[in-house]
């Protein structure tokens, strides 16, 4: 079992702007307008790709709460054959793939058209600024092993 190497409350001592520049950018992705559901399974899914357990948990937590059924958080890895996610989120997960998995390649055109099918170009602004978000949030939660913030038993989700 890996061990934290920085609790996130010493990342946020340490680097209080970077912290809250990070908390910024994503404050204005979720309230961009687009529907905040979306925005969650995105970073779930990015979260997955990343391996950052830190941000897996605060997601579904935040997810819970919104009232994401549960087999759409238990099948959001394998969004492409569930079957249960709307031809919009789909897309927004196709698209967070893209941008988490830029190693060796850019991101194509029919990538972006494919977006463009369901978002606004506004949208793709935003939700491809919540997409680098995590991303960025991910790459220091697996650096420093940030310990997921697991709800206490008989405690409500955080």
């Amino acid at each position: 079992m890996s061990k934290p190497r920085i609790s996130y409350d010493a990342f946020a001592r340490i680097a209080p702007i970077a912290q809250n520049s990070l908390i910024t950018m994503g404050r204005q992705a979720d309230e961009s307008g687009i529907d905040k559901t979306i925005i969650e399974l995105v970073k779930l899914r990015v979260s997955q790709i990343n391996n950052c357990a830190f941000c897996l948990q605060i997601h579904l937590n935040v997810s819970r709460k919104l009232g994401v059924p549960q087999e759409k958080l238990d099948l959001v890895a394998t969004w492409e054959e569930a079957g249960i996610f709307s031809d919009k989120e789909g897309a927004a997960l196709a698209w967070a793939e893209t941008l988490a998995n830029l190693a060796g390649h850019s991101v194509s055109d029919a990538a972006y058209a494919a977006v463009r099918e369901h978002f606004s170009e506004e949208e793709v602004v935003f939700l491809s600024v919540s997409i680098a978000t995590i991303n960025a949030w991910n790459r220091l939660g697996v650096a420093f092993r940030f310990a997921p913030p697991i709800p206490k038993k008989g405690a409500a989700a955080a």
